[in-house]
């Protein structure tokens, strides 16, 4: 997917994300996708997935169960 130029990537992922789960693209208890697979789809970086889930978990949005993965927080 292309991101624009004119605003930090890790904003409009984060984004990207943050909508697919109030759209119900992944439900709740669903894993999100990876840091990795973040890569592969957009084309950023290590440390902006990391960001990008950091700010994910900061909106409510998702917990990390550490060795299992990123889920969707169920309301």
């Amino acid at each position: 997917m292309e991101l624009a130029h004119n605003r930090p990537k890790w904003r409009q992922v984060h984004e990207i994300i943050a909508e697919r789960i109030r759209a119900g693209r992944y439900s709740a208890g669903e894993r999100v996708p990876s840091v990795i697979q973040l890569q592969a789809e957009f084309g950023i970086a290590t440390a902006t997935g990391q960001k990008v889930m950091k700010a994910l978990r900061e909106d409510g949005l998702i917990y990390t169960e550490p060795g299992m993965g990123s889920f969707v927080v169920e309301e």
